[in-house]
């Protein structure tokens, strides 16, 4: 069973893993109890804090959503490399122009004509409570690793590592 870890090790690893993935699915839970998910794209951190940033369309059915029930998850992949790591936290929708200039990317441009005073530009916050993330070696040197040691002992490969990490800050 995996424990829950909560140095800043695990922390910075979960960083590790998703700071160049660059599109995430965000999952929220509509109003009728069913959960969505969709891609997003973080705005670029330096740093990890415990706070993920994205921007979103303030009148949109996600940003609704999160207005009624804050809780989301965010999935992370990267199958080239074999990490996965899966994120859960809560969200708010905050319009905050002079940050969304500081977070601003040329890019965002496309779905966001005006710049980044474009009314209907809002930040999407999300406040990591935990994570789990799956690290493993590449696929293929697993699979025929994993295919000799079962052949020969039974026992399936151990496929990397897997860790629970909790962001919660202490009260």
């Amino acid at each position: 069973m995996t424990q829950t870890r909560t140095d800043q090790a695990a922390r910075d690893k979960v960083w590790e893993l998703i700071r160049d993935i660059e599109v995430a699915t965000m999952v929220t839970i509509d109003p009728q109890g069913h959960m969505r998910g969709r891609p997003m794209r973080a705005v670029e951190l330096r740093e990890f804090d415990g706070t993920l940033w994205f921007f979103t369309a303030g009148g949109s059915p996600k940003a609704d959503e999160i207005r009624q029930d804050e809780r989301v998850l965010l999935a992370y992949a990267e199958p080239s490399d074999q990490n996965y790591v899966s994120i859960s936290g809560t969200a708010q929708i905050i319009r905050d122009v002079a940050r969304q200039k500081a977070m601003w990317s040329e890019p965002l441009r496309t779905w966001f004509p005006n710049g980044p005073e474009d009314p209907n530009a809002a930040l999407l916050k999300v406040e990591v409570e935990g994570a789990e993330y799956w690290d493993a070696p590449s696929s293929t040197l697993l699979h025929a690793y994993g295919y000799v040691k079962a052949r020969i002992t039974g026992e399936p490969p151990k496929a990397g590592e897997n860790d629970k990490v909790s962001f919660k800050r202490p009260a």
